[in-house]
């Protein structure tokens, strides 16, 4: 908030430097004269005014793109952000000559840079006016209609100046004045907004047909499933779920809690010994369907998201080992039942310091393409950028980024649709960002955690593809583990070849 308010000022000081140019550009007509004219080819100080101009339109990109989202107000912040870009175009592209003040413009033609700052500033003006009127429709605030009328008026008179050929300028410069004058509001407005009741209202997912448990009788469990979904308890056997299990809801929030988040999405199904599944690094629990179908013929499978994956709300705390291991263990049956554990890339160091900590627990370990923990010192730089990215993945600016890459690159890199848009929100790319921060301050803690804890005596398995030799082999020798070799390159097994992963999960809990 104070981010995106400071920005918005910053526009609307930047946008107000024609004020000095009353005094130092003569030569444009007070009265009848654009203020653009100010930043015109042929006058004096045209540097001046069109960097000004240029950065006022970024200053105000960059306010909307650090904006937190609130529900149904993205109509106005996208207009404001059309002005910002029509603003930094009108600084990129002046106009040759001051149009009205000097006779002799424009009479032996215009190039392409007058013209386009023609129509920037015309086509500005009705988006600056249609985010006033959006926004202070969502805001009901008198202030905001007030500023948005007077605005209005101003571009009237504007219009009847230029077409009686007298006053253009003073209308013109009261225009731009009411603009500054509701950016600076904009800005205190944010600044007083009152949070949200639930900050993760806007979390509420899109939910394709099919797609909350993944596959067959699939579950998503909770206590307050009809809450969720905003009416009566829901027929269907997929139940909207945000919490972590019935029976076990208490413990589970209490990881959440631990870990720096209130509730996660869980998957439940099939009935036999517990697997508890979790992903890797960006993951989410339907990449995981193919396994879990196959699982749930014989077992009771658990899978969920991790704070700002999947389903699961962000976390305003940066992943850390711990978190990750109290999370599996609020998942985990109860003591004295036992949970074969399946983990996948970066997943696989939260799963090894499960099985050190919590021993009698586990029936078995399954590590899949694990990543080795490098012994590289944390950076302070890498652990404060990660506090930032919680916030950051709910503005306006990281939902844009993941709408427009997220989807297409999930594809690309896992072959399967992205059914429920999971991938066009901000938070994910948040999620994926701070738990990449997070590797080094999660590998230092696992390297104290094998010199201080012995790893169990239960059954290993580690499934990896590629050549022999590398960082699975290693580790395999190291926690006396059956190593499985897969033929080909890629890191996503699960996707690959769920047939042999299931086959080593069943081996391991048998």
């Amino acid at each position: 908030m104070v981010l995106a308010a400071s920005a918005f000022i910053v526009a609307a000081v930047l946008g107000s430097a024609w004020m000095t140019g009353q005094f130092t550009t003569p030569a444009v007509d007070r009265t009848d004269g654009y203020v653009s004219e100010l930043a015109a080819r042929d006058q004096p100080w045209t540097r001046l005014f069109r960097i000004s101009q240029a950065l006022s339109g970024l200053a105000c990109l960059g306010g909307v793109a650090l904006v937190p989202r609130v529900a149904r107000e993205w109509p106005g912040w996208l207009a404001l952000a059309a002005f910002g870009l029509l603003s930094f175009a009108s600084g990129v592209f002046p106009l040759d000559c001051a149009t009205l003040s000097d006779p002799t413009c424009g009479l032996r033609g215009t190039s392409f840079a007058h013209q386009a700052h023609t129509v920037a500033g015309v086509l500005g003006a009705l988006a600056v006016l249609a985010a006033m009127a959006l926004l202070g429709a969502r805001w009901g605030s008198w202030v905001a209609w007030m500023l948005t009328w007077l605005s209005l008026a101003a571009t009237v008179l504007t219009l009847a100046g230029l077409v009686g050929g007298h006053g253009v300028g003073l209308a013109h410069r009261a225009l731009l004045t009411m603009i500054a004058v509701w950016l600076v509001y904009v800005a205190l407005h944010l600044l007083v907004a009152e949070d949200p009741d639930d900050p993760y209202a806007l979390d509420a997912p899109r939910i394709a047909p099919g797609r909350l448990g993944g596959v067959g009788s699939a579950r998503v469990r909770t206590e307050d499933a009809a809450r969720a979904a905003g009416q009566g308890r829901p027929a269907s056997a997929e139940r909207v779920d945000w919490r972590a299990g019935r029976g076990r809801s208490a413990s589970a929030e209490g990881a959440d809690r631990a870990a720096g988040q209130r509730r996660s999405h869980v998957v439940e199904q099939g009935a036999g010994p517990a697997v508890l599944i979790t992903v890797g690094p960006g993951g989410a629990w339907f990449h995981w369907d193919a396994v879990a179908v196959r699982l749930a013929r014989s077992r009771r499978v658990i899978r969920f998201d991790r704070p700002g994956l999947g389903l699961s709300p962000g976390s305003p705390a940066p992943p850390s080992l711990y978190g990750e291991v109290a999370r599996l263990a609020a998942l985990a049956p109860a003591h004295p039942e036992q949970v074969t554990l399946v983990a996948h890339g970066v997943a696989c160091w939260h799963a090894e310091a499960f099985a050190r900590l919590h021993p009698l627990r586990l029936a078995g370990l399954v590590l899949v393409d694990p990543v080795c923990a490098a012994r590289r010192r944390p950076l302070p730089t890498a652990r404060a950028a990660g506090r930032w990215l919680p916030a950051l993945g709910e503005t306006w600016g990281a939902t844009a980024v993941a709408r427009l890459t997220g989807p297409a690159t999930h594809r690309l890199l896992t072959g399967l649709p992205d059914l429920s848009r999971i991938y066009s929100r901000g938070k994910v790319c948040a999620a994926m960002a701070g738990e990449w921060l997070a590797r080094r301050d999660m590998a230092a803690d696992l390297h104290r955690l094998r010199a201080e804890m012995r790893f169990p005596d239960v059954p290993v398995t580690v499934i990896s593809v590629g050549d022999p030799g590398g960082c699975p082999e290693r580790l395999a020798g190291e926690l006396g583990a059956a190593h499985v070799r897969m033929a080909g390159s890629g890191g996503r097994i699960q996707l690959h070849e769920p047939g042999a992963v299931a086959d080593a999960v069943l081996a391991a809990s048998s």
